[in-house]
């Protein structure tokens, strides 16, 4: 697990290195990011909603975490951050419902590293019911706790809701970003033209068209605020 840490830690500075020469210094529409033809409704106010598709058995997902996670942090409150687990089959339900007990337990942040560490480093099967409540028990979480929220209603409800949300963003891949409702981009898209570098660079292209969307959705929203009517003057 440490040395797990330890490459994780340095992927994200070489990220962070090479992101400005590495990425596109001015995104364009349909190549380093896409629109949405119907806008989504988003539920996070005036604050920029950003959502990633993921999987957890994706290794783009496992190694574009870290850097992903740092720059959620760098937003700070300017943003709302979301996270909505894919199933392109059946065979991937089982990970929806462990991500959404999860996060009913407010573990998701604590845990999403760890199964990344145990899917991806330590060649472990988590994506059974079996292996996964396997998986949960050597992580000392309440075993009963977990399996009555993975096995509940309101757990099923967001597996549905998931579902709905993939197709409605029509997710063809993972791990994908959308940025308010309205656009998309990805590793993979942003890095299209670099498709010979590292796979770093590629995570730091679409990092910095992030950067770039959410300055043009902040601008837009800043415009869209009525102006203040101007106050009397006050009487001598």
């Amino acid at each position: 697990m440490r040395l797990f840490r330890h490459a994780l830690a340095a992927i994200s500075l070489g990220l962070l290195a090479v992101s400005a020469g590495a990425s596109p210094a001015n995104p364009q529409n349909g190549t380093d990011y896409r629109t949405l033809e119907q806008a989504q409704p988003t539920e996070s106010g005036k604050k920029i909603e950003v959502t990633e598709f993921f999987w957890y058995s994706c290794p783009h997902c496992a190694a574009f975490d870290p850097a992903l996670t740092a720059w959620v942090k760098k937003q700070g409150d300017k943003i709302v951050f979301k996270q909505v687990p894919v199933a392109f089959r059946d065979s991937f339900i089982p990970q929806q419902k462990l991500y959404y007990a999860l996060e009913a337990m407010g573990k998701t942040a604590e845990m999403n590293p760890k199964i990344f560490q145990a899917i991806h480093v330590d060649r472990q099967r988590v994506d059974t019911d079996k292996t996964i409540l396997e998986f949960i028990e050597k992580q000392g979480i309440d075993k009963q706790k977990f399996l009555d929220l993975y096995n509940s209603f309101g757990v099923q409800t967001k597996v549905r809701r998931a579902s709905q949300l993939q197709e409605q963003y029509k997710i063809d891949g993972v791990p994908t970003i959308a940025i308010d409702g309205r656009y998309l981009t990805s590793p993979s898209i942003a890095g299209a033209s670099m498709a010979n570098q590292p796979e770093s660079m590629q995570q730091a292209a679409s990092l910095q068209v992030m950067d770039h969307l959410l300055t043009k959705l902040a601008a837009e929203k800043g415009a869209d605020k009525p102006a203040e009517a101007a106050k009397p003057a006050k009487k001598k």
